[in-house]
């Protein structure tokens, strides 16, 4: 049952997977008016782990719409519902400038990472197969350059050296929910504070495919290591070939040692070549097989 507080400014929610879910749960619980929930449909080729952000709001008996673009009549239709506030958490699709400029509180996204850095998409993917020590989330303002507006606020999460996408995007999933709520009350009364990102320390990165999962065994342990962590489940999974079959790799860890790129050392423990290291196999799968331990 929704207790929203229909005093309080209306909001129009843009929301998607597990950070989606979670924002839209606090601000049902904080008593938020949300007058409306876009969301997508769930893909049946892709790997659902997450909580289903139409059900948390059909939950609420809020009006949900799931429609494949926001086109002439979806804009219409929010100018009737005329939120006060916007909000996109994890919404997969950009959102049109007729709809940004509706709200007189303003539209804010939630972002994955610790803007400027790491703008674009599969940002969680791309900061732990690039090594990072830390990412986070960030709420800022919604513009029609993607990830480019003012920044509200941020929170840092470390990643630490065994974390897969999955472990830190939980720890993000957190980061967003504490920085969501903490900047509520700013953003519902119009005096929240902007800070502008700083362009010189902008990087971005672009979506991932599940080819672009490939192993390059020239490159060092560490950075096999951090392909595989990063794509293992609920992801992809990182792959290789092997006497023309193809080989899901779901846990690895670096070691020491050197032999040739690619190639097997020895099958128990399971040892490989890369550029500089071995890769000790821990969880492998031929594919078409059911994984195992190595």
């Amino acid at each position: 049952m929704n207790r929203r507080n229909d005093s309080r400014p209306r909001i129009a929610v843009f929301a998607y997977s597990e950070v989606g879910s979670a924002c839209l749960e606090d601000l049902i619980r904080d008593g938020a008016n949300v007058a409306v929930v876009y969301t997508h449909e769930d893909d049946p080729k892709e790997e659902i782990w997450f909580r289903s952000v139409k059900q948390t709001a059909l939950d609420s008996s809020i009006e949900v719409r799931a429609p494949s673009k926001i086109d002439a009549d979806e804009i219409n239709r929010l100018r009737e519902i005329a939120p006060d506030l916007i909000f996109s958490f994890y919404y997969r699709a950009m959102i049109p400038k007729e709809v940004l400029d509706i709200p007189k509180l303003g539209a804010y996204n939630i972002h994955g990472a610790l803007l400027p850095k790491y703008r674009g998409r599969a940002c969680i993917n791309w900061a732990v197969i690039n090594g990072e020590k830390e990412t986070g989330a960030t709420l800022h303002v919604m513009t029609e350059s993607a990830d480019r507006g003012d920044i509200i606020a941020q929170k840092a999460v470390p990643i630490e050296f065994e974390d897969t996408a999955h472990d830190v995007f939980l720890k993000v999933t957190e980061a967003a929910r504490e920085i969501l709520m903490s900047s509520l009350p700013s953003l519902e009364n119009g005096t929240a504070k902007r800070y502008p990102q700083d362009e010189s320390k902008a990087t971005k990165f672009g979506r991932r495919r599940p080819e672009d999962g490939e192993i390059d065994w020239n490159k060092s342990a560490e950075e096999i290591y951090n392909l595989v962590r990063a794509l293992t489940h609920p992801f992809p999974g990182a792959f290789t070939y092997w006497d023309c079959k193809k080989y899901f790799i779901w846990k690895a860890l670096p070691a020491e040692g050197t032999f040739e790129p690619g190639k097997i050392r020895s099958e128990s423990p399971m040892l490989v070549g890369t550029g500089r290291g071995l890769l000790r196999i821990l969880r492998i799968q031929p594919e078409g097989e059911p994984e195992r331990d190595a």
